[in-house]
């Protein structure tokens, strides 16, 4: 053989040694890779959390936690592990336990887990509070969620200074923030509604100059809203309504321009004006509800090109609408209701995508807008004098025309003395033969409706409800502690404001019964869907007889009936009885958009030898209107006005006479 042919063998023996040495190489580096492992103590210390919270079935470590595309690692996994392994050895740097209804305390070995960055125990049930090692984990980026954690917030919270997100909202904190959350000047997202605390909002918070999301409704603060918010430049989305806040609102507030969201409510002292709002032109929702704003409206917010959602209702507002608010283009609910608006509403003001739209309880006058017959929409001009000529219903016009003035209505209908509604639902008779009207009448974000004996208003927007609009609860449960169980089945829900009106009554005393049973809401104590808190007032005759009412808490739980009791006097031939959303309780628990008054059935009766027909002085009439617009394609509900007398020299009294639970 040629020295060519020995010179190939030798040549191709080399290559085949040097690519074996490479697949050894590579072998012993997988291998390295391979044995890389998680630091012991955090190991150890995830292990006896899984036992501390009963996770054995979840989360199962046969393997070491960080082993690369295990099961726990996955995006969707819940329980999730992911680790960081660039070193010589594996750390957990996100845990991930979300909704699984996980009960008990915080385990103090979840502190010896240091490197991680992201913790995720939202919407479970624990409870007991929050331990102060918590500031051990300098790393975290994310931490926290729903639960049932107790006591004061944690300074060593402060510590946590590259802290991202922080949520501690829907929990049963008590006592003040803590002055050292001043220190986490990374932080981008604070979530603290219903969380429990109170007094006044520390001043060292202003050093939060990052925050581009505040959610602090629904707690017991105190003092001044506090004008350093005006200094967040980065804000777009701030919500402060239910709480113990004064007015009023800081002028700075108008340097947020970023602000796209913003939801402030129920301010008490001193009023506010809408002056700051010149520049908030990024604006999707506007909300200032129940915050003694004074004034006129500015021409400039009906220029804000993406306003989606405007609450202005119970203020002080005065003057007319602007005509500016015909070019809204995207403005879909406006609530302008219980302000002292005057003047006409201007002829364009049905915007192209507009669905619900109040003036309820305004001195107005003129004519209806042009469009208001339109599919999904509705309308209120309850307690307006608006001129209801263009009423399709010519059976509602002959009603509206006699309440006002040009005939005796008296002559038409017999004085009544007593009323009884189904509340969002079909009429039904009692086991004691109670005939309870019904109710089932669709209603929709800003609607009035007539029956022969009393009138119901409805006005508010779910306002993030994926559900869509929900105004009437059901359940197919049996409600327990009553022997109607019928009769609380089905409730009449709003988001904001709901009125029941007796219409045609004779004066004198009344006995006034409400019915609920908390029928959307659990109580399950194991479950973190039953952490949800509804909250609202109850007023009668325009005294407010019920004040931070949680039916869920007095009649023990929920789907069990709950009657309250009470006396008063009419003096008008009409009774007023208003249930109203103060911005207190949960907003989402168990679901978006779960919050507002919720009532089952009203029942209302004279006291016998009660009744008192003498004529009294008459200081102050209010023509009384209201129309609501069904979605359905040309169907209109019924159209009618009244009248309705307050009487400053007789204003009713209201006594409470019991209060309990009806016995089987």
């Amino acid at each position: 053989m040629s020295s060519s042919f020995y010179l190939f063998i030798i040549l191709e023996m080399g290559i085949l040694n040097l690519s074996f040495s490479l697949l050894l190489l590579l072998s012993a580096l997988q291998l390295v890779s391979a044995q890389l492992a998680t630091d012991p103590n955090e190991v150890s210390a995830l292990n006896k959390i899984i036992d501390h919270w009963d996770m054995g079935n979840q989360l199962s470590l046969s393997i070491d936690p960080c082993t690369p595309n295990a099961t726990w690692a996955s995006s969707t996994a819940n329980p999730r592990v992911i680790c960081d392994c660039a070193g010589s050895t594996c750390h957990i740097t996100h845990l991930k336990i979300y909704a699984l209804d996980i009960l008990g305390e915080i385990p103090r070995e979840l502190f010896e887990l240091k490197e991680l960055i992201d913790l995720n125990l939202g919407q479970n049930v624990l409870s007991g509070p929050i331990p102060a090692e918590i500031g051990q984990l300098s790393k975290l980026q994310y931490l926290l969620g729903i639960n049932n954690l107790t006591g004061p917030v944690p300074q060593e919270i402060g510590n946590l200074s590259k802290l991202l997100s922080l949520s501690f909202g829907s929990n049963q904190f008590s006592g003040p923030l803590p002055m050292k959350l001043g220190k986490l000047t990374t932080l981008q997202e604070l979530y603290l509604d219903s969380s429990g605390v109170t007094g006044p909002i520390p001043q060292e918070l202003a050093n939060l100059k990052s925050l581009n999301t505040l959610w602090a409704s629904d707690n017991l603060f105190t003092g001044q809203l506090p004008e350093f918010l005006g200094t967040f430049a980065e804000l777009k989305d701030l919500r402060l309504e239910g709480t113990l806040f004064e007015g009023p609102i800081p002028s700075n507030f108008g340097a947020l321009v970023k602000l796209d969201i913003l939801r402030v409510g129920d301010l008490g002292e001193e009023d506010s004006s809408l002056g700051f709002l010149e520049n908030l032109t990024s604006l999707s929702t506007l909300s200032l509800r129940n915050c003694r704003v004074s004034g006129k409206i500015p021409e400039q917010i009906g220029k804000f090109a993406k306003l989606q959602y405007l609450d202005l209702s119970f203020n002080k507002l005065t003057g007319q609408i602007p005509n500016s608010f015909q070019e809204f283009t995207v403005l879909q609910f406006l609530y302008l209701g219980d302000n002292n608006l005057s003047g006409e509403l201007p002829t364009n003001i049905i915007t192209p995508k507009l669905i619900a739209l109040d003036v309820s309880f305004n001195p107005m006058s003129g004519n209806l807008p042009l469009n208001f017959v339109r599919t999904g929409f509705s309308m209120n001009v309850l307690g307006t004098s608006i001129n209801g000529n263009g009423l399709p219903d010519r059976g509602g016009f002959g009603l509206l025309n006699c309440l006002q003035g040009n005939a005796k209505c008296s002559n038409q209908i017999p004085a009544l003395s007593s009323f009884s509604i189904k509340c969002g639902g079909t009429s039904q008779t009692s086991a004691s033969g109670i005939e309870y009207d019904d109710d089932s009448e669709t209603l929709g974000a800003a609607s009035f409706y007539k029956s022969s004996r009393w009138a119901v208003s409805s006005t508010g927007n779910f306002v993030f409800n994926s559900n869509g609009p929900q105004y009437i609860a059901s359940t197919d449960s049996q409600i327990t502690e009553t022997l109607e169980s019928e009769l609380y089945k089905t409730a009449r829900l709003s988001p904001s404001s709901l009125r029941y009106f007796g219409l045609d009554l004779m004066n004198g005393k009344y006995i006034v019964e409400l019915h609920f049973a908390e029928i959307t809401m659990e109580d399950d104590t194991s479950s973190w869907k039953g952490l949800g808190r509804r909250i609202f007032d109850v007023y009668i005759q325009g005294e407010r007889v019920l004040q931070d009412f949680n039916i869920q808490k007095e009649a023990g739980g929920s789907k069990r009936a709950l009657i309250k009791t009470f006396e008063t006097n009419v003096s008008n031939t009409i009774m007023n009885i208003h249930f109203m959303w103060a911005g207190k309780g949960t907003c989402c628990i168990p679901l978006q958009g779960t919050y507002g008054p919720l009532v089952s059935a009203i029942n209302v009766r004279q006291v016998p030898g009660a009744g008192n027909s003498a004529n009294r002085g008459r200081k102050r009439v209010g023509r009384i209107v209201g129309i609501s617009l069904g979605c359905a394609a040309a169907v209109v509900i019924v159209s009618s006005a009244f009248y309705l007398w307050w009487i400053k020299d007789d204003a009713p009294g209201h006594m409470r006479v019991h209060t309990d639970i009806p016995k089987k």
